[in-house]
């Protein structure tokens, strides 16, 4: 019988928000807000990974890096207050063990936790010496991981379709950060949000990827139905190969032991209890530490992952099932996929257990014969597949993206648009000039690709941290403007822009041409 393929996709993006000066208010909370991410996404993906290797696994994951996240993990500045962030955590544990040791099933909780933050500052320094994109490299060379690459700043594409040059230049730059990151760029490109529009597959096919991942409704309300459902991959019809997938994140309900995320500790002990952890006076950010269940009572770590274990076997026998009932329609030769996208960062934000269930998720596919696959592996030899037309659509909000435009965060997008078709107009007026206009010209294509990431227009419509994301984009937007009015006028104060480079030093490779007309 022809194979059953489950391809799991694990989004890796985060958002670069960090804002640094001497006036800045907020550089602890951003800060914190970076290191719950380390520990919460990056350190468990390695865990997971590490788990396949050493179990010798046949399973792969495919990881999608943007530019944004490769520069968050290679910043000298944040590895250098990592550590000292997981010791202020691992005394704040140290605390709230002594404080629950009269409470047995909170004292269990803080033991879990406080020994996770104590493995989490071993693995980063010893296992994988602060070197992340090192070790996620070493995995995917070793066949347990595929990197996708997806645009440098996570820019939702369909809000620019008829601006050629601006999707241009944010795959471009997406696709180079892969490369200068892991040596090589892979045969995929991840869509952010998954969001696609006519004409997105023609921009990223002329950059020689090879597929993409389109939402399950670009399938099925394509023009052109495919024969073979969601089941078994499809091309455009300027070739590229798509496959099809579901987002593990919307409408997902959890189950009521699970921990309650929203009832973080550090929104209910007072100043003097969270310190070190939260200095008196610094706004709070999540410990990720809770001793409340979703269903209002006490959070417990045994009763959770029973359930882990269940709802991964459920998921997994569904997935199981469905992929046995479309290899009988198309036949037994017929090889037949599904692909799951996982938005890591929402999930371990409100879902602690995320982890423990993909790993669970995983063992549990292979013991049901599916083979846990790379979109490369699924795709291999499929040179046949039937060509369609895809249909718009995205998995944000309700499958159009309607929530990067909300009432909360609709005028983001003008400013957006504006600063994009100004960049384009700088790079046709100044195509070849060296010195400060040239480094003018970087800085300013720099800011703009920063603030074009969709993750800050999300952050205000859901207000998860919005005066962060909010801030970051006006100052961001600001800083465009003056170096647009500094190349009108030829003027330009030194010391304004010389610390407004070292602000942002991300990306120390990007070039303005990058948003010029290709010919």
């Amino acid at each position: 019988m022809a194979l059953k393929y489950l391809t799991f996709v694990l989004n890796l993006h985060c958002p670069y928000i960090k804002i640094g000066g001497a006036d800045n208010s907020r550089g602890d909370e951003e800060l914190h807000l970076v290191f719950q991410r380390l520990t919460n996404v990056f350190l468990p993906a390695l865990n997971l990974l590490s788990f396949f290797k050493s179990q010798k696994m046949k399973a792969c994951l495919a990881l999608v890096f943007s530019a944004s996240t490769c520069e968050t993990l290679l910043d000298g500045e944040i590895k250098r207050k990592y550590n000292k962030w997981l010791d202020s955590l691992i005394d704040f544990g140290k605390k709230e063990l002594e404080r629950a040791k009269k409470n047995s099933p909170q004292k269990k909780v803080a033991a879990r936790n406080l020994e996770k933050a104590e493995e989490a500052k071993r693995q980063y320094n010893e296992l994988w010496s602060c070197d992340l994109l090192k070790a996620f490299a070493g995995f995917a060379q070793d066949g347990y991981a595929e990197i996708l690459a997806t645009c440098g700043t996570y820019m939702f594409m369909p809000h620019f379709a008829d601006m050629t040059e601006v999707l241009n230049a944010q795959v471009e730059s997406g696709l180079f950060a892969i490369k200068q990151c892991f040596g090589r760029v892979g045969d995929g490109f991840f869509l952010p949000e998954m969001g696609y529009a006519p004409g997105i597959e023609e921009v990223i096919k002329s950059y020689g990827v090879s597929y993409t991942i389109l939402p399950a409704m670009s399938f099925l309300f394509s023009e052109t139905p495919p024969q073979n459902g969601c089941f078994m991959p499809a091309r455009c019809q300027n070739g590229l190969s798509i496959l099809s997938a579901e987002d593990f994140f919307t409408d997902r309900e959890f189950d009521g032991v699970y921990a309650d995320a929203s009832k973080d500790v550090a929104w209910e002990l007072s100043a003097k209890e969270l310190s070190p952890f939260i200095k008196e006076g610094k706004a709070r950010t999540a410990a990720s530490w809770t001793y409340q269940s979703r269903d209002g009572g006490e959070y417990n770590v045994d009763r959770a992952l029973d359930r882990v274990k269940k709802d991964a076997r459920d998921f997994i026998n569904k997935k199981a099932q469905d992929l046995s009932k479309a290899q009988i329609i198309l036949g037994d030769d017929a090889e037949v996929s599904s692909t799951v996208v996982f938005d890591t960062l929402n999930l371990s934000a409100n879902w602690p257990e995320f982890f423990d269930w993909l790993k669970e998720a995983s063992v549990l596919a292979l013991e049901n014969s599916l083979v846990l696959a790379s979109p490369s592996l699924v795709l291999e030899g499929k040179f046949c597949a039937q060509k369609i037309t895809p249909y718009p659509a995205a998995f944000s909000e309700f499958a159009y993206g309607e929530d990067l435009i909300s009432n909360k965060n609709s005028w983001m997008i003008r400013y957006l648009r504006k600063a994009s078709e100004r960049v384009v107009d700088l790079v046709s007026r100044f195509p070849g000039d060296g010195g400060l206009k040239t480094r003018l010209l970087n800085l300013g294509a720099k800011e703009l690709l920063l603030v074009q990431d969709c993750s800050l227009a999300k952050m205000v419509g859901q207000n998860n941290h919005a005066e962060c994301a909010a801030e970051f984009f006006k100052r961001g937007i600001v800083a465009f403007s003056n170096i647009f009015d500094a190349l009108g006028s030829n003027t330009v104060s030194t010391e304004w822009f010389c610390a407004l480079e070292k602000l942002h030093p991300v990306m120390p490779w990007l070039n303005y041409r990058i948003f010029s007309v290709k010919k």
